[in-house]
Protein backbone atom coordinates (compact mmCIF):
# COMPACT_ATOMS: atom_id res chain seq x y z
CA UNK A 1 0.00 0.00 0.00
CA UNK A 2 1.04 3.59 -1.18
CA UNK A 3 0.04 6.95 -0.80
CA UNK A 4 1.41 10.47 -1.00
CA UNK A 5 0.50 13.80 0.04
CA UNK A 6 2.78 17.74 -0.40
CA UNK A 7 2.63 20.29 2.02
CA UNK A 8 4.29 23.89 2.05
CA UNK A 9 6.21 25.64 5.02
CA UNK A 10 7.34 28.96 4.61
CA UNK A 11 10.05 29.13 7.79
CA UNK A 12 11.80 26.94 10.04
CA UNK A 13 9.42 27.00 12.79
CA UNK A 14 6.22 25.58 10.28
CA UNK A 15 8.36 22.75 8.89
CA UNK A 16 8.80 21.69 13.13
CA UNK A 17 5.57 22.62 13.34
CA UNK A 18 4.61 19.78 10.62
CA UNK A 19 7.45 17.59 11.91
CA UNK A 20 6.06 18.10 15.48
CA UNK A 21 2.71 17.26 14.78
CA UNK A 22 3.81 14.08 12.73
CA UNK A 23 6.05 13.38 15.75
CA UNK A 24 2.94 12.98 17.85
CA UNK A 25 1.77 10.11 15.92
CA UNK A 26 5.00 7.59 15.67
CA UNK A 27 5.61 4.74 18.17
CA UNK A 28 8.76 2.41 18.23
CA UNK A 29 9.45 0.69 14.55
CA UNK A 30 8.35 3.67 12.82
CA UNK A 31 10.66 4.74 10.12
CA UNK A 32 11.27 8.33 8.67
CA UNK A 33 13.68 8.62 5.40
CA UNK A 34 14.17 12.11 4.25
CA UNK A 35 15.53 13.01 1.03
CA UNK A 36 16.69 15.94 -0.15
CA UNK A 37 19.58 18.56 -1.01
CA UNK A 38 22.30 20.34 1.40
CA UNK A 39 19.95 22.76 3.65
CA UNK A 40 16.52 21.53 2.01
CA UNK A 41 14.94 20.74 6.02
CA UNK A 42 16.08 17.33 7.09
CA UNK A 43 17.72 18.12 9.99
CA UNK A 44 15.10 20.85 11.14
CA UNK A 45 12.55 18.48 10.08
CA UNK A 46 14.09 16.22 12.35
CA UNK A 47 14.45 18.72 15.22
CA UNK A 48 10.53 19.17 15.31
CA UNK A 49 10.00 15.33 15.08
CA UNK A 50 12.10 14.83 18.22
CA UNK A 51 9.33 18.05 19.91
CA UNK A 52 6.60 15.44 18.81
CA UNK A 53 7.97 12.46 20.64
CA UNK A 54 8.54 14.58 23.55
CA UNK A 55 12.65 14.29 23.20
CA UNK A 56 14.16 16.45 26.24
CA UNK A 57 14.54 20.12 24.99
CA UNK A 58 18.34 20.17 26.55
CA UNK A 59 19.12 17.09 24.07
CA UNK A 60 20.27 19.32 21.13
CA UNK A 61 19.29 17.81 18.25
CA UNK A 62 21.86 18.02 15.22
CA UNK A 63 22.77 16.62 12.08
CA UNK A 64 24.67 13.17 12.65
CA UNK A 65 26.68 13.83 9.66
CA UNK A 66 30.11 13.17 11.24
CA UNK A 67 28.61 10.86 14.17
CA UNK A 68 26.37 8.83 11.49
CA UNK A 69 24.10 8.15 14.50
CA UNK A 70 22.68 10.34 17.33
CA UNK A 71 20.13 8.69 19.69
CA UNK A 72 17.75 10.77 22.17
CA UNK A 73 15.56 9.79 24.88
CA UNK A 74 11.79 10.64 24.36
CA UNK A 75 8.58 9.11 25.15
CA UNK A 76 9.83 7.22 22.10
CA UNK A 77 13.13 7.13 21.78
CA UNK A 78 14.70 9.09 18.19
CA UNK A 79 17.62 7.33 16.63
CA UNK A 80 18.73 9.90 13.95
CA UNK A 81 21.09 8.71 10.84
CA UNK A 82 22.99 10.40 8.40
CA UNK A 83 24.14 8.00 5.55
CA UNK A 84 25.80 10.96 3.14
CA UNK A 85 29.13 10.14 4.29
CA UNK A 86 28.98 6.54 3.64
CA UNK A 87 30.33 5.12 0.02
CA UNK A 88 29.15 1.64 0.47
CA UNK A 89 25.50 0.37 1.97
CA UNK A 90 27.86 -2.10 3.47
CA UNK A 91 29.66 0.25 5.77
CA UNK A 92 26.42 0.72 7.46
CA UNK A 93 27.56 -2.47 9.39
CA UNK A 94 29.65 -0.15 11.27
CA UNK A 95 27.80 1.67 12.55
CA UNK A 96 25.21 -1.04 14.09
CA UNK A 97 22.25 0.03 11.66
CA UNK A 98 20.74 -3.26 11.49
CA UNK A 99 20.39 -2.98 15.64
CA UNK A 100 18.53 0.55 15.62
CA UNK A 101 15.20 -1.07 13.95
CA UNK A 102 14.56 -2.99 17.48
CA UNK A 103 11.20 -1.89 17.56
CA UNK A 104 11.60 0.33 20.60
CA UNK A 105 12.61 3.97 18.52
CA UNK A 106 11.43 5.45 16.00
CA UNK A 107 14.67 6.21 13.27
CA UNK A 108 14.24 9.14 11.18
CA UNK A 109 17.44 8.75 8.56
CA UNK A 110 18.40 11.25 6.46
CA UNK A 111 19.78 11.05 2.88
CA UNK A 112 17.56 7.98 2.89
CA UNK A 113 17.69 7.44 -1.15
CA UNK A 114 21.24 6.86 -1.17
CA UNK A 115 21.21 2.89 -0.21
CA UNK A 116 17.76 1.22 -1.11
CA UNK A 117 19.18 -2.42 0.33
CA UNK A 118 18.95 -0.57 3.34
CA UNK A 119 15.68 0.21 3.15
CA UNK A 120 12.90 -1.61 5.47
CA UNK A 121 9.48 -2.82 4.14
CA UNK A 122 7.58 -0.49 6.08
CA UNK A 123 8.47 3.42 5.86
CA UNK A 124 7.58 6.87 5.40
CA UNK A 125 9.72 9.04 3.02
CA UNK A 126 10.00 12.74 2.86
CA UNK A 127 11.18 14.53 0.33
CA UNK A 128 12.26 18.25 0.82
CA UNK A 129 12.51 20.89 -2.08
CA UNK A 130 13.62 24.28 -1.45
CA UNK A 131 12.26 27.45 -3.32
CA UNK A 132 13.02 31.12 -2.18
CA UNK A 133 14.13 31.69 0.73
CA UNK A 134 12.51 29.58 3.46
CA UNK A 135 9.90 28.30 1.53
CA UNK A 136 9.88 24.39 1.78
CA UNK A 137 7.59 21.45 0.04
CA UNK A 138 7.64 18.30 1.70
CA UNK A 139 6.18 15.34 -0.20
CA UNK A 140 5.26 12.28 1.62
CA UNK A 141 5.29 9.08 0.21
CA UNK A 142 4.01 6.17 2.48
CA UNK A 143 5.21 2.34 2.04
CA UNK A 144 3.24 -0.12 4.05
CA UNK A 145 -0.17 -0.18 5.69
CA UNK A 146 0.48 1.69 8.81
CA UNK A 147 2.80 4.37 7.48
CA UNK A 148 -0.10 5.14 5.20
CA UNK A 149 -2.27 5.41 8.18
CA UNK A 150 -0.17 7.64 9.67
CA UNK A 151 0.33 10.14 6.54
CA UNK A 152 -3.41 10.28 6.27
CA UNK A 153 -3.81 11.21 10.12
CA UNK A 154 -0.89 13.45 9.92
CA UNK A 155 -2.61 15.01 6.67
CA UNK A 156 -5.95 15.59 8.86
CA UNK A 157 -4.07 17.25 11.56
CA UNK A 158 -1.81 19.42 9.14
CA UNK A 159 -4.98 20.64 6.85
CA UNK A 160 -7.28 20.82 10.17
CA UNK A 161 -6.46 22.34 13.83
CA UNK A 162 -2.79 22.17 13.16
CA UNK A 163 -2.97 24.18 10.25
CA UNK A 164 -5.17 26.49 11.60
CA UNK A 165 -2.21 27.47 13.65
CA UNK A 166 -0.40 28.64 10.68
Amino acid sequence: MTSTWSLRTDAPDRTQLAAEELGRLLTGGDVVGLVGGLGTGKTCFTQGLARGLDVDPESYVRSPTFALVNSHRGRVDLHHVDLYRLSDPEESVFMGYEDLFDGQAVVAIEWFDRFEDLWPASYLELTFEASEGDDRRITARAQGARPARILERWREAWEGEVGARR
